[in-house]
C-alpha cells in the first residue's frame, strides 16, 4: 500500500529539529531508520501529517567513551555498533545484541534510538539496555532529562518520552574488566523478531557470581528485568541448581503474548532456555 501524503523536513541541528516538532505539534512524527514507521504508514496505522527526517544531524550519530561510560549517539546505526572497536573492546555485549538484529540490510539503517524510543517489546535494544544499566537522555525544547533504561519502557509502544522530546544519547557505563556477557536468541529465521531472548551481564569472583544482571525480550509488555533470578546467582557458582532455579525465576515473570511464534507456554519455555544458556556463555567468558 501507499501512505497517504505529507510533509517532509531534514533539519541539521537538534535545536532545529525540536522547533519543528514544537510547532507542528502532535500531527508530528520523528523519522530514524524508518524500519517501524514506515511500514505502519504503508498500511496506514500510522498517518502522520508531517515526518521530521533525523538523518542528517551529525550531533546524534557516533560513539565516544567518556568518563567511564560510552556515549552512544541515537542515531548511530547497528552497522556502526557491530564495527566500532571501541563498543567491541569495552561493551561487548552491545555489538554482540547488534549483530542479531534484522539482516545486514536493516542494520545498515536501523539506528539504536529509533529501536529504543519504539517501545517495541520484540525489539532487542530494551532489554540489552536494561542488563546493560544504561540511561537515556531526553532532550526537549528546555532542558534535557536522563532516565534509567530500567522503567524507561512502560507498557507496548510506550515509553517515558515526551511528545515534544528527542532520545539524544545513550549512556551505558562500561563494564568491569573481566566480566561476561551474553545475548542469547530464539527466532524462527534471520531477520525475525525473538520467540525469548535474555541479555546476561555478570561478575564472577573465586568461581562464584559477584554480580549479574539478566534481562528478557518479547516475553512480556516490555523488556523484563529478572532480579529475583539475579538475586538467586549471588555467592553461587552455576552449576545445574543454580542454574535451574534462575531459569525458573526468570520464566515466573513472563507473560507472553501467543502468536505465529508460539503459544504462551512454549515461549515462557525458551526463555527459561534462553536465560540459562546466556548464563553458561556469560560465564564461559567471564575472567576470576
Amino acid at each position: 500500500m501507499i501512505p497517504p501524503s505529507f510533509d517532509y523536513y531534514t533539519p541539521r541541528s537538534i535545536g532545529e529539529a525540536l522547533s519543528l516538532l514544537g510547532g507542528l505539534g502532535s500531527e508530528a512524527k520523528l523519522l530514524a531508520g524508518g524500519h517501524s514507521l514506515l511500514p505502519m504508514m504503508k498500511l496506514r496505522f500510522a498517518q502522520p501529517a508531517h515526518l521530521i527526517d533525523l538523518a542528517r544531524i551529525p550531533e546524534l550519530r557516533g560513539i565516544r567513551e567518556e568518563r567511564g561510560s560510552l556515549i552512544v549517539g541515537a542515531m548511530t546505526t547497528e552497522a556502526d555498533l557491530i564495527s566500532s572497536l571501541l563498543v567491541r573492546s569495552k561493551v561487548p555485549l552491545l555489538a554482540e545484541g547488534a549483530g542479531l538484529i534484522g539482516d545486514p540490510q536493516v542494520r545498515y539503517k536501523g539506528t539504536i534510538g529509533g529501536d529504543i524510543s519504539h517501545g517495541d517489546p520484540g525489539n532487542d535494544h530494551p532489554a540489552l539496555m536494561i542488563a546493560l544499566d544504561a540511561s537515556f537522555v531526553l532532550t526537549g525544547p528546555r532542558a534535557a532529562r536522563t532516565v534509567k533504561a530500567d522503567g524507561y519502557f512502560l507498557g507496548p509502544f510506550s515509553t517515558q518520552l515526551a511528545a515534544e522530546e528527542i532520545l539524544t544519547e545513550i549512556h551505558i557505563p562500561i563494564p568491569a574488566p573481566g566480566s561476561g556477557w551474553s545475548y542469547q536468541k530464539l527466532k524462527r529465521k534471520t531477520g525475525d523478531f525473538a520467540t525469548a531472548a535474555t541479555a546476561v551481564l555478570l561478575q564472577m569472583k573465586g568461581g562464584k557470581v559477584a554480580r549479574v544482571s539478566i534481562a528478557l525480550t518479547n516475553v512480556g509488555p516490555t523488556a523484563l528485568k529478572a532480579k529475583a533470578a539475579e538475586d538467586s546467582l549471588i555467592g553461587k557458582s552455576l552449576d545445574e541448581r543454580s542454574l535451574d532455579e534462575a531459569a525458573q525465576r526468570a520464566m515466573s515473570i513472563c507473560e507472553p503474548a501467543p502468536d505465529q511464534r508460539g503459544d504462551a507456554a512454549y515461549k515462557r519455555a525458551m526463555c527459561g532456555e534462553m536465560t540459562r544458556r546466556a548464563l553458561q556463555a556469560a560465564a564461559a567468558r567471564a575472567k576470576g
